[in-house]
C-alpha cells in the first residue's frame, strides 16, 4: 500500500504498511458468513463482492439500510473502474442487485439511495418496484469550480423509501437544526421561538427535504479519506438518527471508506457493511477501531445539528 505524504495540517487519513497488514486481519470474507448466526456478521465489514455477499445474509435483518452505488458516470475506484452506460443498461445493473438488497430489510425498516441528476430517475423508477417511496431528498454539494459548458452540478439526491408507509421509525426531534437567526421577533419584549447565547441568536427548526449544511470532506476534516466519492459522517448521521433507534442494525452494500458503519458506531447502532475493494475496507476498519476514542461528529453537537461554518459548530 503506497504511502502519501502530506502536508503537516493536512488530517486526511492515512495507513501505514504495517498497520494495513493488522487491520486486514479484522476484516471478514464471505467464507466467515454463516447465515443462521448474525453474531457472525454484525459489527463487522465484509470484504468481498456484493453479488457473491447478498445470498449468505439473512433476509429481513436490517433495520436501515444506506446505499451508496455507482452512480451512472465513469469513475476510478482504485483497482475497479466504473463506466457510464446507457440508461437502460444502468436500470439493468440497478436490477441487478436492488430486490436481493431491498429482501434484507425488516418489515418495519428503512432505506435511503443515493444518486445525483444523472441517475435519479432510474434509481426513483428501480427504488418504487421494491418498497414505497416517501420522500426525496436533496442535499448542496458544495465542491469544486465546476464547468465552463454548463451548470456547476451542486446537488445530489437520496431517495427515502420504506416497506410499510403505516409503521415505520422516524425520530423528527433527534435531527432537528441550530440555525442563526437573521431577524429576531420579540413577542412582550422577549425572543419569540429563538434563544440568546454567547454565540449569537439561534432557533431550533424541524429538517425539511432539502438540506444546506452539508460539507464534503476534504483534508482539513479528519474523516477525510482518498475515496473520489467519500459521504460525510454529518449527511449520514441525520439518516441513521431519524430512521433507526440505538442497537438497530444499519446495513450499507456498498461500504466505501465506511462513513455509514462509522457514523452508526458513533451513534451506538450495530452496523454491516460489504465492500469489495480492500483497500477501502482497510480504511473504513481504521475510522472504525478510532471511533472507540473519538465519537464526535463534525456539525453534530449537543444533540442538534448546526449550521455549516456557524460559530459553535466548529468545536466538531
Amino acid at each position: 500500500m503506497e504511502e502519501k505524504v502530506r502536508g503537516k495540517n493536512n488530517r486526511t487519513l492515512q495507513v501505514t504498511k504495517e498497520e494495513s497488514v493488522e487491520l486486514e486481519r479484522q476484516l471478514l470474507t464471505e467464507n466467515s458468513i454463516c447465515s443462521n448466526d448474525s453474531s457472525s456478521f454484525l459489527d463487522k465489514i465484509i470484504n468481498a463482492d456484493i453479488f457473491k455477499t447478498l445470498p449468505l445474509l439473512p433476509d429481513e435483518f436490517a433495520d436501515l439500510i444506506i446505499i451508496d452505488p455507482p452512480y451512472n458516470l465513469s469513475k476510478d475506484f482504485g483497482k475497479l473502474k466504473f463506466s457510464a452506460m446507457k440508461d437502460s443498461d444502468y436500470d439493468d445493473y440497478l436490477a441487478s442487485w436492488l430486490p436481493q438488497v431491498c429482501k434484507k430489510l425488516k418489515k418495519n425498516g428503512s432505506l435511503y439511495l443515493c444518486g445525483d441528476w444523472k441517475c435519479t430517475s432510474s434509481l426513483q423508477s428501480a427504488l418504487s418496484k421494491e418498497l414505497e417511496i416517501i420522500n426525496r431528498i436533496t442535499w448542496q454539494r458544495e465542491k469544486g469550480r465546476g464547468s465552463k459548458s454548463n451548470w456547476k452540478n451542486g446537488m445530489e439526491d437520496i431517495w427515502f423509501a420504506v416497506k410499510n408507509p403505516d409503521k415505520y421509525t422516524f425520530n423528527i426531534d433527534d435531527v432537528m437544526i441550530k440555525r442563526k437567526v437573521i431577524a429576531p421577533y420579540r413577542e412582550n419584549g422577549k425572543p419569540k421561538d429563538w434563544q440568546e447565547t454567547d454565540g449569537g441568536k439561534f432557533r431550533l427548526t424541524h429538517p425539511s427535504n432539502f438540506w444546506d449544511d452539508i460539507s464534503i470532506p476534504f483534508w482539513s476534516m479528519s474523516e477525510n479519506t482518498d475515496h473520489p466519492t467519500q459521504k460525510s459522517e454529518k449527511l449520514y448521521a441525520k439518516l441513521i438518527l431519524a430512521s433507526s433507534n440505538k442497537e438497530d442494525v444499519v446495513f450499507d452494500p456498498f461500504l466505501g471508506s465506511g462513513t455509514s458503519a462509522v457514523t452508526a458506531k458513533k451513534l451506538d447502532r450495530h452496523y454491516v457493511g460489504v465492500e469489495i475493494n480492500t483497500e477501502y475496507c482497510i480504511w473504513a476498519q481504521k475510522r472504525l477501531n478510532e471511533a472507540d476514542i473519538d465519537k464526535s461528529i463534525q456539525g453534530y453537537a449537543d444533540g442538534v445539528f448546526w449550521e455549516r461554518n456557524s460559530q459553535l459548530s466548529q468545536k466538531n
